[in-house]
């Protein structure tokens, strides 16, 4: 791939709160780095995201351990315990306190609220990257 080439990947946002999925689209930004471009889809319930894992080609799930009444924590923890091949996850948390929950529910990464746009860029491109790389070496 050369520098100006990209790939193309698809995150979904997950939380009942349409405000909260537009800030993750705002800080995590069309192309969170250059070679990194990215489509979103959005769910907004528990069920949209079971539906949407089972249904869509996802790359990475930013899910807001804050949504209710599913939280993302739990749900990272059921697709980890329920989907072979799960996307990446990172969960949304409101305080640092609860970092050891975000442990718990086994997501590959945690963002703190509200959400710096560069660090969030750069997490989201990193996590990208690496799925890509497992994924073409066969993991």
């Amino acid at each position: 791939m050369s520098a100006t080439e990209a790939r193309t990947y698809t995150i979904l946002l997950y939380s009942d709160d349409a405000a909260i999925r537009d800030r993750m689209r705002l800080a995590i930004g069309r192309r969170p780095a250059s070679d990194v471009r990215v489509n979103f889809v959005e769910a907004a319930t528990h069920d949209e995201v079971i539906r949407l894992v089972n249904d869509t080609d996802l790359d990475l799930l930013l899910l807001d351990a804050e949504a209710w009444p599913a939280g993302g924590m739990g749900i990272a923890r059921q697709l980890r315990d329920e989907v072979s091949d799960c996307p990446t996850i990172c969960v949304v948390i409101a305080r640092a306190a609860d970092r050891w929950l975000a442990a718990w529910s086994r997501a590959d990464a945690v963002l703190l609220h509200p959400l710096d746009p560069v660090e969030t860029a750069e997490t989201v491109a990193d996590l990208l990257r690496r799925r890509a790389g497992a994924l073409s070496s066969g993991r």
